[in-house]
């Protein structure tokens, strides 16, 4: 009976683009600013985006609080606000077309970084679970410390009933991604289309991409297709 294969995703920055939640994150912020400081949401948010591109990138809910005179003291309470948020963002269309076009050859999964309660509403609002087979969040297995750590790897390609050696994984992160699969014998795909420009080529990819919609080619030559591979024993 045929072996079936699996394609494991990172989420972040593979499957959309985090920016996309940051930004949503954003508007909460600028909601609560208003409500809670007088501050108009409208303008809260233009503050926010700017310093996140500029000089205060990775500061920009102090860089935001400095522009209004408000404490920094205020800065953890942002941050929860930003996790606990309903994100609304939509999966990018090629990311939706990729999935289904890969389900009807393939078993998919995610396996995904961060806090468990935070890349679930990121998952719900892409409407991920209906497109995939499976959704692991990393650091609810193994050390806790989430990819590499083979343990989450490991308990995809469990529920999904396939063998390392008849998966790969997408991603976007060489260490955490490629390298944590690649230990483990799955083949591996960096994708840096929503990466910005001059990433350093990974060293432990068998395949570059540019984009997730070129995934579906170079997956059927890594691991070439046996009649029936999808379907569960």
């Amino acid at each position: 009976m045929p072996t079936p294969r699996a394609i494991l995703f990172d989420l972040d920055d593979t499957l959309y683009p985090r920016r996309r939640f940051e930004l949503s994150g954003f508007r909460a912020v600028a909601a609560h600013l208003d409500r809670t400081e007088g501050i108009d949401a409208g303008l809260a948010f233009v503050v926010l985006t700017r310093a996140s591109r500029g000089s205060h990138r990775g500061r920009a809910l102090q860089a935001c609080l400095s522009r209004f005179g408000l404490p920094h003291a205020l800065v953890p309470d942002l941050i929860e606000i930003i996790r606990a948020h309903r994100p609304a963002m939509r999966l990018p269309i090629d990311s939706r077309r990729t999935l289904e076009r890969l389900r009807h050859h393939w078993r998919l999964g995610i396996v995904t970084n961060g806090l468990p309660a935070v890349q679930a509403r990121k998952v719900d609002a892409l409407g991920l679970r209906t497109l995939v087979d499976t959704v692991v969040f990393a650091s609810q297995h193994g050390t806790g410390r989430g990819k590499p750590d083979p343990a989450p790897f490991v308990e995809a390609l469990r529920r999904l009933g396939v063998p390392p050696s008849r998966a790969l994984f997408v991603g976007d992160d060489d260490l955490c991604d490629l390298f944590g699969a690649a230990r483990l014998g799955l083949r591996t795909v960096f994708c840096g289309g929503y990466l910005r420009p001059a990433f350093e080529r990974p060293r432990h990819a068998d395949v570059v991409v540019d984009a997730l919609a070129r995934v579906s080619q170079v997956a059927d030559v890594l691991l070439p297709d046996e009649e029936g591979s999808r379907d569960v024993a």
